[in-house]
């Protein structure tokens, strides 16, 4: 039952205009990578929806974020040649684009939807897996290495579910 590294990204907004502000993953061993993000001079757009989700102002980003080149090496460096799984491919995919552009790099990894991993009795136990796994973690903010962490537990929980009673 081998498992995946989850990555998560947390973006400034949904539509466009919008870029990655924090990316977190975590691993199969339990390592948790977090960081936030400086903007780049071009990304302005700000939603106070989206950071009513996830709790970080744009000032912090701009006090406390890395560059995002610092970010880009950091990710090359630590998942090179790696396949890397994300719940919501269709963002993720072009924050992860847009923050690699920025720096004129490309990323040393793939990223791939985690809907591919599951069949269809972990799509069946999905939610309520996830509802079990946020109850034992007690995570209290919306960040991306915690719901990178929770996406990881839930996909492990569903494959024990799965492997013990495979019929849906």
């Amino acid at each position: 039952m081998e498992l995946p590294i989850i990555i998560d990204i947390e973006a400034s907004g949904f539509g466009r205009g919008s870029y990655p502000i924090e990316i977190g993953y975590y691993t199969p061993d339990g390592v948790s990578y977090c960081t936030l993000i400086r903007p780049e001079a071009a990304w302005t757009h700000w939603d106070d929806s989206a950071e009513q989700v996830h709790g970080i102002p744009r000032a912090l980003l701009v006090e406390k974020g890395r560059a995002a080149l610092d970010v880009c090496l950091d990710l090359n460096r630590q998942l090179r040649g790696k396949v890397i799984y994300c719940d919501a491919w269709a963002y993720d995919y072009v924050w992860l684009s847009l923050l690699f552009d920025a720096v004129d790099l490309l990323p040393s990894f793939q990223l791939k939807d985690l809907r591919e991993l599951l069949g269809d009795c972990e799509q069946c136990h999905w939610h309520a897996s996830r509802q079990l796994v946020e109850v034992r973690l007690q995570l209290r903010r919306h960040r991306a290495s915690g719901d990178a962490r929770t996406l990881f537990e839930t996909l492990r929980e569903t494959r024990r579910r799965c492997a013990v009673s495979p019929a849906v």
